[in-house]
């Protein structure tokens, strides 16, 4: 409810800037494999998935199986701003709401990315997944994948009430900094 104008605002923002929907939902695997649709506001041009294969060859994370560049031509001049701010992220305050999701976890990841994953990997999936992690505050997108899986596993080994507020408070000063978000 308190979040609501805030909601308004970005929605306005959206739309007056891009043609297409305010939101954006993608199945994302939660725990122990389930799926769920993660709820985001829609910071890409619509077009951006059928765009995605051609710039796969400019993929800026060589050892992982994320496809994340740094500066994407899919984003639209709003999206910038809200993924620089994690704006984007907030319509996954829903998803907590409904139980898909907790405050705090591993990251979501899609589909084709958990095919990928070795057993070592799949780690990452033995709790609910979280709006903010470990690695989230520690640096975003400027983590590789490999050093992003051993601090998922850090939590998922070492998760507790206190660990969860630590990394709530330190979510605060990663969001205002913006390092490491694209």
């Amino acid at each position: 409810v308190m979040c609501q104008p805030l909601f308004v605002l970005i929605a306005a923002a959206i739309k007056i800037t891009s043609r297409g929907p305010v939101f954006f939902k993608q199945t994302r695997v939660g725990e122990h494999g389930v799926t769920f649709s993660m709820l985001k506001f829609r910071s890409m041009y619509v077009d951006a998935e059928a765009r995605k294969a051609q710039l796969a060859r400019a993929h800026q994370d060589p050892g992982g199986i994320r496809f994340k560049l740094r500066n994407d031509p899919r984003i639209t001049s709003v999206g910038k701003l809200l993924r620089k701010t994690s704006l984007d992220e907030l319509p996954q305050l829903l998803n907590v709401l409904t139980g898909d999701m907790t405050l705090v976890g591993p990251r979501p990841p899609i589909p084709s990315e958990v095919k990928a994953y070795t057993l070592e990997e799949r780690v990452r999936l033995n709790c609910k997944p979280g709006i903010t992690c470990i690695w989230q505050v520690s640096g975003r997108s400027e983590i590789p994948f490999d050093q992003q899986v051993l601090l998922d596993e850090q939590y998922v080994y070492g998760r507790s009430v206190r660990m969860d507020f630590r990394l709530i408070l330190a979510t605060i000063p990663a969001v205002l900094l913006g390092r490491g978000a694209y």
